[in-house]
This record gives C-alpha cells, sequence and structure tokens, in this order.
C-alpha cells in the first residue's frame, strides 16, 4: 500500500517520506518538517487514532487520514482528533491527489480579513486574522485551518445565510459537496470555542434545511 501511494505521489511531483509505524511517523513530524501526513489508521504499535492524537499535542500540520473503515462514526471520531479529511480505501491515485490538493489548499489560506486584522464582534468575542485564533472574554483561543476558513466565509457574509453545498464548495472544496457532515461537524467545533452555550448559539445561526448564518453584527455596532 505504501509503494502504491509514493509511487503515484512521486509521478506527480511530491517528496515522499515513509513512515511504518506510529512512532516513526511522529518522528518524522518532528524532524522533517512534511507539509501534509497521510495516516492510516491500521499500524502496529499505535494504531492511526492514537498516533493523531499524540501528534495534535505538538503540530497542527495537515492531516488526512487512511482506513478500511468508512461508517460516519469513524470518520467523525478521526475529524474530532484533529484529522482534516478522512478517505476510505479502496481509493484510486486521482482522488487522493485531489484530496491532498484540497487540503493543502484550506491550509495555505491568507489569514488577513479584506476589512482589518482583528475584528471585534461584540464585548465577548474578537477575531484575529493574522492569528487566526478566536478572542473570547480576553482568551485567545487557537483554530484549525479548516475552523477558520469556515468561520472566515461565515463572517464575511455576515446577516446573510450561506447555503450547505456553498460553505462545502468554499471551505473544503468541489470535491466535497456531498460531504454534508463536514460542515455540520466543524460548525460544532466553532460554537465550542465560541459560544456562551453551545446549545442555544449566539453567533452562529443554523437556519434548518438551508444552511449557516454569522449573527448580523455590522448592524449591531451601528444600532450601538
Amino acid at each position: 500500500m505504501i509503494g502504491f501511494i509514493r509511487m503515484n505521489l512521486e509521478l506527480e511531483g511530491h517528496q515522499v517520506i515513509e513512515a511504518h509505524t506510529g512512532l516513526e511517523a511522529l518522528e518524522a513530524v518532528r524532524t522533517k518538517l512534511p507539509d501534509i501526513v497521510l495516516l492510516d489508521i491500521m499500524m502496529p504499535e499505535l494504531d492511526g487514532y492514537e498516533t493523531l492524537r499524540m501528534l495534535r499535542e505538538f503540530s497542527n500540520i495537515p492531516v488526512i487520514m487512511l482506513t478500511a473503515k468508512g461508517e460516519e462514526n469513524d470518520k467523525v471520531y478521526g475529524l474530532e482528533l484533529g484529522a482534516d479529511d478522512y478517505i476510505t480505501k479502496p481509493f484510486g491515485p486521482r482522488e487522493l491527489s485531489s484530496r491532498i490538493k484540497a487540503v493543502l489548499r484550506r491550509a495555505s489560506m491568507p489569514s488577513t480579513s479584506p476589512e482589518q486584522a482583528v475584528l471585534r464582534i461584540d464585548d465577548r468575542l474578537s477575531i484575529d486574522f493574522n492569528q487566526r485564533e478566536v478572542i473570547v472574554n480576553g482568551e485567545h483561543i487557537k483554530l484549525r485551518p479548516t475552523e477558520y476558513r469556515l468561520l472566515y466565509h461565515l463572517v464575511e457574509n455576515a446577516g446573510w445565510t450561506v447555503p450547505h453545498d456553498q460553505l462545502l464548495a468554499k471551505v473544503w472544496g468541489y470535491e466535497y459537496r456531498d460531504e454534508a457532515h463536514y460542515v455540520r461537524l466543524y460548525v460544532n467545533y466553532l460554537r465550542e470555542k465560541i459560544e456562551e452555550d453551545p446549545a442555544n448559539p449566539k453567533y452562529i445561526l443554523t437556519e434548518r434545511g438551508v444552511g449557516y448564518r454569522f449573527m448580523d453584527f455590522k448592524r449591531s455596532l451601528e444600532q450601538a
């Protein structure tokens, strides 16, 4: 499997570093600083989930999980641990290449806002676009690249409902148009980080059956 992946990626011009165990993968990330990690769940010593958990303790490098498990619960678990994407075996080289490009594209999104670097939403919440973090009651909270990209597009369209398919295309890429669970999952992540009561959100509102809308903070500021 590793040889097949390596051959196809090298044909596309990628430089590939092999690691055959979770511990080898962790050491390779520390010492060789790759741009992205393809992480198989089924590995000796540490499985992919445990490897990912340990990896996220010291690195935000983009990670794509590779696995034969295709159930949505398995996908959600990997994403909750910090994976950026999840591809189920068997997959073709074109699909893998497309996913790699999409994840790298999300990770390299410019971090500046078209308006200002630090955007004040209200007395409780600000967004620092340069640092890719939110400031909640004075506490600085880092966002993962996909969380940041999703928040960026919601804030950019504050006051307007952004449909699910548009968010998928803008944040993940057109390859993900049938992966609606990604939007739900990452909206939940953002709510956990920015909402005072994630079960009753104030900032990111659900328009059931349509999409999501960020509160119209510009109008609120004008009225204040």
